[in-house]
């Protein structure tokens, strides 16, 4: 069984094909949300001591990074995954749209708020979509037969 997080907390996920799980009551669910204060990542009934240290310590390892860097970093990856589609054979177009779409969203909205990231990014955005521009107004390439491709 899986986790899902979201702002209300971590709610239990089945996965297809598995057994559902017995039925708690949501008040006595091993999963709860972190206190308020206290900065504890949620505890987990199931992992032993040396796994609980293990959550404790990477979740104070993420809540120590600036949060700009954190969210940074997706940009950089989905700048990556853009440019993955692009690069294919014939170019997937619709998720290179998808992916550079949601960088411009995260890009376009937090601006400078995005710290010392934000002019790198920026400028990578404006590289992505004058690629995608290009790429989607080529002339399509002939097949092996010699009948333009369809991308």
């Amino acid at each position: 069984m899986s986790s899902l997080w979201t702002p209300e907390g971590e709610h239990r996920v089945e996965r297809p094909g598995a057994d559902p799980p017995a039925r708690q009551n949501p008040s006595s669910s091993s999963i709860s949300s972190p206190g308020p204060t206290t900065g504890e990542a949620p505890p987990y009934d199931e992992l032993s001591p040396e796994e609980a240290a293990q959550l404790r310590e990477v979740t104070q390892e993420i809540v120590s990074t600036p949060v700009e860097d954190v969210v940074a970093n997706h940009c950089y990856g989905l700048f990556e995954l853009a440019a993955l589609h692009l690069s294919q054979q014939p170019p997937n177009l619709n998720a290179a749209r998808t992916a550079i779409d949601s960088m411009g969203y995260l890009v376009d909205g937090l601006g400078e708020r995005l710290g010392h990231h934000a002019s790198t990014l920026s400028e990578g955005l404006s590289q992505l979509r004058l690629a995608f521009v290009a790429i989607a107004n080529a002339p399509a390439e002939p097949d092996a037969e010699g009948s333009p491709t369809d991308r």
